[in-house]
């Protein structure tokens, strides 16, 4: 099977990191995929409340790109990594089966363009690749440095099961747990998963953002994790970035290391730790160091 890989706008920029490990740990597991050409931004969560028509056509372009790209496939699935894409582009699917005055309308627009829209795609998520095309076994059987001695909190974010749970339980999620299981990590028990990070407030309304940044972070602490895995670059800038603004206003110690999934695992697949962007995060994960070799940067 062969992926249509759909950046979006993030992570061709602040989530640079968040690419280079997906793309890494793909390789490492012979994951075939191409990227979708010509993309545009999904909209994110804005545009649907500035013109929700407008916004469903640009969704709808990158599904009628992939569809096109990959004419010739079986199957298309669009692997979506970032949360807000993966959510806006199962959202319009949604949308236009359930609308069909409105998906003659969208589809009239994209004609315009030379696209047509034929609900032939599926939007997928990395971590549903991972788990259920790849396999935990597989997965398993090519880890060759177990992330023995590490605690490991996962964190979906509040879009990647919600309000779609096309992969894993919208209050309990475990597909992330699993990999991490399999790579020799031990999970902790937490009902912060799909807590939400404050999403783009921490820009906006501070006040508002960061005590739930906090909430999460003071959680993993108190679950003795020794890392807090993301698989949203919005979710992995909060947690990561804000932590000395949360420590001050809340007179507390919420220092632990963040890191995207897919950094971890390929740490215990034995990928060089650049290629992973471990270099690229704000705040250097200390505790992985001090597990994983003896106190010294894993990147150098």
């Amino acid at each position: 099977m062969k992926y249509i890989y759909y950046p979006g706008c993030s992570l061709k920029s602040t989530g640079k990191l968040y690419e280079e490990s997906l793309l890494a740990v793909f390789d490492a597991l012979d994951i075939k995929y191409e990227e979708l050409k010509d993309w545009n931004c999904c909209g994110a969560t804005a545009y649907m409340a500035v013109d929700e028509k407008k916004a469903f056509v640009l969704a709808a372009r990158n599904i009628a790109l992939a569809e096109q790209q990959f004419k010739e496939e079986e199957e298309v699935n669009i692997v979506a990594p970032c949360s807000a894409c993966y959510m806006i582009l199962l959202k319009t699917q949604k949308f236009l089966e359930d609308n069909p005055e409105d998906m003659a309308v969208i589809k009239a627009a994209l004609k315009e363009s030379g696209l047509d829209y034929s609900a032939k795609a599926k939007i997928r998520h990395p971590i549903d690749v991972l788990v259920n095309d790849v396999g935990v076994q597989e997965i398993t059987r090519r880890i060759n440095k177990p992330l023995k001695g590490i605690r490991v909190a996962s964190y979906y974010g509040c879009q990647t099961v919600r309000p779609y749970s096309t992969f894993d339980d919208q209050r309990n999620p475990v597909t992330m747990d699993e990999l991490f299981k399999a790579a020799g990590a031990e999970v902790v028990e937490w009902t912060m998963k799909t807590r939400c990070c404050g999403a783009s407030l921490t820009g906006t309304i501070q006040e508002v953002a960061l005590p739930l940044s906090y909430i999460i972070l003071h959680e993993a602490k108190k679950r003795r994790a020794d890392v807090v895995t993301t698989a949203c670059s919005l979710c992995q800038f909060n947690l990561e970035c804000y932590q000395t603004n949360i420590d001050a206003k809340f007179k507390t110690d919420t220092k632990i290391d963040v890191i995207y999934f897919t950094q971890l695992l390929g740490l215990a697949l034995g990928l060089d730790p650049k290629k992973l962007g471990i270099n690229r995060l704000f705040a250097q994960p200390e505790n992985l160091y001090k597990i994983m070799e003896g106190g010294k940067p894993v990147y150098v």
